[in-house]
């Protein structure tokens, strides 16, 4: 007769016998974690929320201190200049000013 080969799972473990049973230790371990987390994401809230304060009002103040330029340009009568064009005879690769060239 051929023996019967034994592997893991025949292996026999008591881990599933004490899920079965309720221990209020664990309970209150979890209960503890639990109020530990909701502390922590409630500082998470706060922080954020704070934060969120914070960036609406820089927004208001780029608002607030674009309209005033807008306001200055409008007053002064600021005429923008003319964006000057590329002259068409002038090749491409001749445009640059020359700058520092190496050799290797």
């Amino acid at each position: 007769m051929a023996a019967l080969r034994k592997g893991l799972s025949n292996i026999r473990t008591i881990s599933g016998r004490v899920h079965q049973t309720f221990t209020p230790y664990r309970a209150y371990m979890q209960i503890s974690c639990l109020e530990m987390e909701k502390s922590r994401r409630l500082e998470e809230r706060k922080n954020a929320a704070t934060r969120i304060a914070e960036i609406d009002a820089r927004l208001t103040d780029i608002e607030a201190e674009k309209s005033m330029l807008e306001e200055a340009l409008n007053l002064e009568g600021a005429v923008r200049r003319p964006v000057a064009k590329r002259d068409p005879s002038i090749p491409r690769g001749e445009r640059r000013k020359p700058g520092l060239k190496l050799q290797y």
